[in-house]
């Protein structure tokens, strides 16, 4: 069988949201949609299709990443810029797609952040706290792997055998310290300071200051050398530390494709605020492909404008900034699968390569 190579359709920018409402990847089609909320965009996100090794004759397959930052856009970005090339270096070096390779591109991209760090200390301090979740997924021959560092999170919609019925099944493991199993793991590694996890303001956090475990950056959390001047007061620990206090290393899950196996939704803590697994899944089930990711983020802002008794048209007319006192950044990639491809071994090789949202400068 001859599949013809294609061309991705045409990215749009409307205001504080960018779309990209249909293209296709190695496997099939995709769909990606990006929101901004904060006064800078702090969410990234990619999709890369086609070679998946730095090696002309490696692996080929899809790459998904969605990056949201905190402490301004310097983390995420960097993410966005790093990890892919990183991942395509050690998948050549270990011929193929495993989770070491996924873990150490993942520990590259974080030593090289925080060597940059170093590097703008005296400049540029506050980059210290700077971070991001980090979810990244790979479809490679037949498997799929998905690898999250934080509370970004992949969903698969999968079709219950017998029914027309389509369940969501969640994929990723979560380094959120709101919950409880993930705060008794992080109290187990830091045995030896009763205050590594706090409630405040209503929510649990790590030493009272952020809710993942796991993230990219947020080096004035990682080494005790960024918890100083002159790193402003408002982002330091009183006390030092002699071991990180936050981990780079993502939970790694492999999964075999299955031809119940629809497709993923990869999204931001923006829209699971919002929605749960199995309502985004519904929505991407009972809806036409184009613009699905559009219709995700839609269905997230009239959720958002409802618990705060708005109306979404009224929603829509606040500024970045502001806007975040009603929702985050969010950021969603709709990855569908077509089996035939999957299992199709002669596929075009042209790459593709998409970044979500605008360019943003650190």
């Amino acid at each position: 069988m001859t599949i013809s190579c294609w061309k991705p359709s045409v990215e749009r920018d409307d205001g504080l949201l960018w779309y990209k409402d249909l293209g296709n990847h190695l496997y099939g089609e995709f769909s990606m949609a990006v929101i901004q909320a904060n006064s800078s965009l702090e969410d990234h996100s990619q999709l890369e299709s086609g070679p998946l090794s730095s090696d002309y004759l490696g692996p080929q397959g899809t790459f998904v990443g969605v990056y949201d930052g905190h402490g301004g856009p310097a983390a995420s970005k960097f993410v966005n810029d790093n990890l892919f090339s990183n991942f395509k270096s050690f998948a050549a070096e270990e011929q193929g797609v495993s989770e070491k390779v996924i873990k150490r591109a993942f520990s590259a991209t974080e030593d090289d952040f925080l060597a940059l760090v170093k590097k703008q200390w005296l400049t540029k301090p506050q980059i210290a706290s700077s971070g991001t979740c980090c979810l990244a997924g790979i479809i490679c021959n037949g498997m799929l792997f998905v690898a999250n560092a934080g509370d970004s999170r992949a969903v698969l919609g999968r079709v219950k055998k017998g029914t027309k019925e389509t369940l969501a099944v969640q994929l990723s493991a979560e380094h959120n310290v709101n919950i409880e199993t993930e705060r008794n793991d992080v109290r187990s590694k830091h045995p030896y300071d009763p205050q590594i996890v706090v409630m405040k303001h209503s929510v649990w956090r790590v030493k009272g200051i952020i809710q993942v475990s796991r993230s990219i950056g947020d080096a004035y959390l990682k080494k005790a050398e960024f918890n100083t001047e002159p790193l402003p007061q408002k982002f330091r620990l009183a006390e030092t530390f002699f071991k990180p206090i936050l981990s780079s290393e993502p939970s790694v899950s492999i999964h075999k494709i299955q031809p119940e196996d629809q497709f993923l939704i990869f999204a931001s803590d923006g829209l699971w605020e919002h929605l749960s697994n199995q309502a985004a899944v519904n929505i991407v089930s009972n809806n036409p492909r184009n613009g699905i990711a559009r219709r995700l983020v839609k269905a997230a802002l009239k959720e958002a404008a409802k618990k705060r008794e708005i109306r979404l048209s009224d929603l829509q007319k606040i500024e970045q900034g502001v806007r975040r006192h009603f929702h985050d950044d969010i950021t969603v990639i709709v990855v569908y699968l077509n089996r035939k491809l999957i299992d199709n071994s002669s596929l075009c090789s042209s790459p593709l390569s998409i970044k979500g949202g605008r360019h943003v400068n650190f």
